[in-house]
């Protein structure tokens, strides 16, 4: 059934958090947001495309939750809380069905995290998705990719190259037996911003960076941002077990280094810090892994067994 772009508002109306900061939310010209007195407000905007960052025919449902998700993640490298979103939608119709599962993936992703939808566009064209997250974080406490030193460790979170591999199962491109088909679909259609461990890195990390264009490429922006140079150990990268069923070894390693949509966090810990760190923030609990060291100099080197491998990748490019 189509919908009117009244009716169709009012569909998304609900899709979100109730918070009392919100004043005044969606039904008028703008919204109005109480912005705490003892926070800065961190705001971040992402764009997806029909048949450029997800499938054509991509799950309503995913379509809604990575929209958010890849927002969120952004706060979540700063190190921020996410309170509120705003969603501008173009549609080539206003199909019922279809928007009904998109809210429940955009929904349930935003209560999850207490983000309240409060405002956003709705027009007719191409399918695109536009959502702004906006968040807090104590004044001069934002993490960034800069300020980092020679010497930090480098550490990532989750298992990249997990998201990668379903993009090519949805796509079509690789077979993979089940459940490890089942897991990387889920990695790649549905996934987790690591917000809760962004906002516990204030503490520790001295650069934070989110994955989302291929480790490799991302992590050397960190470096790049801090005027160093990056070492990456090529055996200590985290392969997921689904990852290793569903191809061999030098595949499972070259996604995790270039394939993109992981929205994992890469940060850095000066080595002072790191027993802290651990101590106080589990790896085998928040699931980090390090990966690599800072050094003086420029550029990105992948080590394997003290030597220097032949590999160079710079991440997803949109206009390369």
């Amino acid at each position: 059934m189509a919908l009117t772009e009244t009716s169709l508002i009012e569909r998304l109306r609900g899709a979100g958090a109730a918070r009392s900061d919100v004043a005044l939310g969606i039904g008028d010209d703008a919204a109005v947001l109480t912005v705490p007195p003892d926070q800065q407000l961190v705001v971040s905007t992402d764009t997806l495309v029909s048949g450029v960052h997800f499938p054509e025919g991509c799950p309503a449902a995913s379509i809604g939750h990575r929209a958010l998700a890849v927002n969120l993640s952004d706060l979540a490298a700063m190190g921020a809380c996410p309170a509120w979103a705003l969603l501008a939608l173009t549609l080539p119709e206003a199909d019922e069905d279809w928007l009904n599962q998109f809210a429940a993936g955009f929904g349930s992703l935003a209560r999850e995290h207490r983000v309240a939808l409060v405002g956003g566009d709705t027009t007719r064209g191409p399918l695109c998705v536009t959502v702004e997250v906006l968040g807090f974080v104590p004044p001069g406490r934002a993490l960034r990719r800069a300020g980092a030193a020679a010497g930090d460790l480098v550490f990532v979170s989750g298992t990249p190259g997990d998201a990668g591999a379903g993009l090519l199962i949805e796509q079509g491109r690789l077979s993979a037996p089940m459940p490890a088909a089942s897991h990387l679909r889920a990695r790649f259609l549905e996934p987790s911003p690591r917000v809760a461990l962004g906002e516990r890195l204030r503490r520790f990390a001295s650069a934070c960076i989110d994955v989302s264009d291929g480790l490799m490429g991302d992590a050397g922006k960190l470096a790049l941002a801090s005027g160093l140079a990056l070492e990456l150990d090529y055996e200590a990268l985290p392969l997921s077990p689904a990852l290793r069923e569903a191809v061999d070894a030098e595949a499972a390693a070259r996604l995790a280094l270039t394939g993109g949509d992981d929205y994992e966090l890469c940060f850095a810990v000066a080595p002072q810090r790191v027993a802290q760190l651990t101590a106080e923030l589990p790896p085998e609990r928040w699931g980090y892994t390090r990966i690599g060291t800072l050094t003086a100099g420029s550029g990105v080197r992948l080590m394997r067994g003290g030597t220097v491998m032949d590999f160079s990748h710079s991440g997803y490019q949109h206009f390369a």
